[in-house]
């Protein structure tokens, strides 16, 4: 396939304009006087025999052709600009991009990962955070982790650890209680799971109490335990991913009862195929949590 020669200048010169509105500020971006980038849009659209700006007074209006030139052009540039950041120094610097749960990455990841950076240099972890509702594929993620009982469509989960939940509170509220009945008396903190306190309760031997109606509703266990820390209620939480907290003695565990309600699981499309990078990852993220 012979490919046109691409006017790259000048799609740059394009691509400045269209993000900034402007050919002046384009022209401050790329080091090149205004001049030189209104000629260059101007070569551009007459190569392609379409008008890519309406020039206004003031600034710049893209067309409906140079919208649709835009999200392409900077696309591109950005892959071309990720290659040779993996490329600098002579080495090949390989990426790789997680999505996991916010309250296993801060709780149990983050501490473990100047491991996994030191055991492998070349590559570049990305790591986002979510409240355990991710989409795979629109996020664009080599893997996932999540909580749950490890069964999603299109997906290939590798069971990583179970977190039991228990009672957490700060030591002031702690000493308030003696039995489970005690934190009838007290504000629960629970997420959007319904089931999880009253099955705590039936744990606990008050089979047929229902959690009582003074509770507050999180999305993350983050927010719901930093309530916790403020003194706010009591939080059904996984101790393990508080860890830090309970050794700083910042809360406690006031009752030993858990309950387990789902495990942390590493997710992947099952139509990903694994990279040198992703293998690296999973099977040092297996060998510490086994």
């Amino acid at each position: 396939m012979i490919r046109p020669q691409l006017p790259l200048n000048a799609l740059r010169a394009f691509e400045a304009s269209a993000r900034h509105l402007s050919f002046t500020r384009a022209a401050v971006e790329l080091c090149v006087t205004q001049a030189a980038v209104s000629h260059q849009v101007k070569s551009l659209e007459a190569q392609l025999n379409l008008t890519l700006f309406k020039r206004l007074p003031r600034g710049l209006m893209l067309t409906s052709e140079g919208e649709t030139l835009l999200p392409v052009l900077s696309t591109s540039f950005d892959h071309i600009a990720q290659m040779l950041e993996r490329l600098a120094g002579g080495q090949y610097r390989d990426m790789l991009t997680v999505g996991a749960v916010g309250t296993f990455a801060v709780g149990w990841l983050l501490p473990r990962l100047a491991d996994f950076r030191g055991k492998h240099p070349l590559i570049d972890l990305r790591l986002s955070t979510n409240n355990n509702r991710v989409d795979v594929a629109a996020e664009g993620l080599d893997y996932a982790i999540r909580f749950g009982a490890g069964a999603w469509h299109g997906i290939e989960a590798t069971r990583l650890l179970d977190a039991p939940l228990s009672v957490l509170c700060v030591p002031e509220i702690a000493r308030q209680m003696h039995s489970p009945a005690d934190l009838l008396q007290q504000t629960l903190l629970r997420s959007y799971r319904t089931d999880e306190w009253p099955e705590w309760f039936h744990a606990a031997g008050l089979a047929t109490q229902a959690a009582p109606p003074q509770s507050i509703v999180f999305d993350s266990s983050l927010a719901m335990m930093e309530a916790a820390l403020q003194g706010g209620g009591v939080a059904l939480a996984p101790p393990l991913m508080f860890a830090r907290q309970l050794a700083a003695d910042a809360i406690c565990q006031p009752f030993a009862i858990e309950i387990t309600t789902g495990s942390y699981w590493l997710t992947r499309l099952q139509s990903r195929a694994e990279t040198v990078a992703m293998k690296a990852f999973k099977t040092w993220l297996l060998q510490i949590s086994s």
